[in-house]
């Protein structure tokens, strides 16, 4: 068996597993958003259970429209609020942060351990170990009664990395190059192992960023492994590091990704720093590095937004807020901020966005016709800077 097998096997208490086998497992941890929450509630609810499975391991969390923009956001959190009164669950409702990096921080489950999460970038996991699946909120509402998953064994695809990344090339490049090869098809269900000698290129932080775009991919679950190359897989891809060069992904899809280089000049009006995918320590460090002693162009307006109050901190701590707001751009509070395209930088037709967010789609942010360019907080605090799209390391 691979890892993924193996890590599956154990939580349906079997021997063996392979691709294609319907298993029950155990889930250590799940939970759900603002968004996602109250349809899982009240599927609870119809189940008629009278408890959830282990009060200490159902978790909620208000991320995506915080603070309230509206009134249905607001009363989202009341039922939310309610349903962590009468079962004794933790809630986390005061800007905490977004649920992928809390579960981090907060709730960190062992390598190998099932995570269910009523959203899609629940492979977010992967980066530091554990399984990761993100389900409708029907299959969450069953998971927190039952502390149960049923779920296909993936077929598992191999990224073997060799060499080491280039200067200002990061997880996010990578992963934007791995949707430039596979689009968002061809790993659909799938698992994907990220395996070789090359992993040591990448902190947690930077895995995390990695496999929490494996979904943009169609995968069901990303892994980062070990050094050695596994066997039992249905396919292997081997990556040479040091080929990649600094990514983005164009309009209308996380996959249709370029060098930047290939269309750096084109003008903007906004950029995006933060979300699950990079609003962590480590990428508002690239951003304050970029920003440092400089201004951000007149033309573009600049949003920067911790993943949580921990980064926050951290940033305060550093100076970095400080270096931020001096260059001109604006740090909002910790949480989903603009990506979701419920508040705080919604854009319009006419809107060009950099965006180190983990989706591009029309309308993500507001209008269909706003474009968005996803990339890394290198690139998006240069351009932030130039007023146009630019490579990293070129200031």
């Amino acid at each position: 068996m691979n890892l993924i097998e193996t890590h599956l096997a154990k939580a349906a208490g079997l021997d063996r597993v392979s691709a294609g086998m319907d298993v029950s497992c155990k889930v250590s941890y799940v939970a759900a958003h603002d968004v996602t929450a109250p349809i899982a509630i009240k599927q609870f609810r119809e189940i008629g259970v009278d408890r959830v499975f282990d009060p200490e391991r159902v978790l909620l969390f208000v991320d995506h429209i915080y603070p309230a923009a509206t009134e249905k956001a607001r009363d989202s959190l009341w039922i939310m609020d309610d349903f962590a009164r009468e079962f004794g669950i933790t809630i986390y409702k005061r800007g905490e942060g977004v649920i992928h990096q809390l579960m981090y921080e907060k709730h960190r489950a062992a390598p190998g351990e099932l995570v269910v999460i009523a959203d899609s970038h629940t492979c977010t996991c992967g980066g530091y170990g554990a399984i990761g699946v993100g389900v409708g909120s029907t299959e969450a509402a069953a998971a927190m009664a039952t502390g149960r998953l049923d779920l296909e064994v993936p077929a598992v695809t191999q990224i073997y990395l060799t060499g080491k990344l280039k200067e200002n090339v990061f997880g996010k490049d990578f992963i934007l190059y791995l949707g430039e090869i596979f689009g968002t098809d061809y790993l659909t269900d799938k698992g994907l192992l990220i395996t070789g000698p090359g992993i040591q290129c990448f902190s947690v932080a930077e895995r995390m960023t990695v496999c929490n775009m494996g979904t943009e991919l169609g995968g069901m679950i990303t892994l980062f492994g070990a050094a050695d190359r596994e066997t039992e897989v249905e396919e292997t891809r081997e990556i040479d590091l040091s080929s990649i060069n600094p990514k983005i992904a164009r309009p209308f899809s996380p996959a249709n990704v370029c060098d930047v280089e290939a269309v750096a000049g084109l003008p903007i009006t906004q950029v995006v720093i933060g979300s699950c995918t990079n609003g962590r320590v480590n990428d508002m460090e690239q951003a304050a590095l970029t920003l440092k002693g400089r201004q951000v162009h007149p033309d573009v307006n600049t949003l920067v937004v911790p993943a949580s109050r921990e980064t926050l901190n951290t940033m305060e701590e550093k100076g970095w807020c400080k270096i931020i707001r001096d260059a001109g751009a604006t740090v909002l509070n910790p949480g989903c901020g603009p990506c979701f395209g419920a508040h705080e930088g919604i854009i319009s037709d006419r809107d060009v966005v950099v965006a180190t967010t983990n989706r591009n789609f029309p309308g993500r942010m507001g209008a269909n016709k706003g474009r968005i360019y996803l990339a890394s907080p290198a690139t998006a605090a240069a351009s932030a800077i130039t007023g146009k799209i630019t490579a990293p390391g070129t200031l």
